[in-house]
């Protein structure tokens, strides 16, 4: 399970780093035109919308699920009560995310099809699907920022993974939380702090990094550097 877990890590780094170049690059919807011209960008790029979304969203709730599982199983014998608690959360959020993925593109379809009848009807729909899309699984990373926090917490308490790792567990964790106030940076911050979570835990579990030996290891050469 191990070996899942990492790969699973792993790969949600580099998908997150494949959404910020996508729509930092390449995704060119005009967010100041008119409701015509955000229909029509949406319909002609409703392939490319729903692939994109389908990797973002449902590919990886899969490799989460592999690695909620795979921080369960590691960490459950040493802190039984929060590690159960942070299990949790880290199993509503690939719920939140699978949930997020489908609405996405069920209900790109769904509004490309009412064009043809009403394209007010259309933006109006769109804007209430985009909006439900961004309160589960987008704009609101609370689930995500509590269970990254307690399996931090776990890993700090019972000495499991290097302690900076931890650390950085525990700011992704606060920002996660923090997305519950509406503002962007919160949600920015989230991301790209655990694009290195994810990648370094993933290495972790693929170079047996998750035990306590690993922990001292990591703080002699802190010592040794003082």
């Amino acid at each position: 399970m191990d070996r899942v877990a990492g790969v699973s890590a792993i790969c949600m780094g580099f998908l997150y780093i494949a959404a910020f170049l996508f729509f930092g690059f390449f995704w060119a919807f005009p967010s100041g035109g008119s409701p015509a011209e955000k229909m029509m960008f949406l319909e002609g790029n409703q392939i490319q919308f729903s692939v994109v979304y389908t990797f973002m969203y449902l590919v990886f709730a899969v490799f989460l699920g592999c690695l909620v599982v795979g921080l369960h199983e590691k960490l459950k014998r040493r802190s039984r009560a929060i590690t159960a608690v942070g299990s949790l959360f880290g199993a509503v959020w690939v719920g939140l995310v699978v949930a997020s993925g489908m609405i996405a593109n069920i209900g790109l379809s769904y509004v490309i099809d009412i064009m043809e009848v009403s394209l007010e009807k259309a933006f109006d729909a769109w804007g209430i699907i985009y909006l439900m899309v961004e309160s589960l699984g987008g704009g609101n990373e609370l689930a995500g920022g509590l269970w990254v926090l307690l399996i931090s917490i776990v890993g700090l308490q019972a000495k499991v993974f290097p302690r900076p790792l931890n650390f950085l567990g525990l700011l992704v964790g606060m920002a996660g939380i923090a997305t519950i106030y509406p503002d962007d940076i919160f949600t920015e911050i989230f991301g790209i702090t655990q694009i290195g979570w994810f990648i370094w835990i993933g290495v972790s579990f693929l170079r047996g990094e998750s035990s306590s030996q690993s922990w001292e290891a990591t703080n002699s050469i802190y010592r040794a550097t003082e």
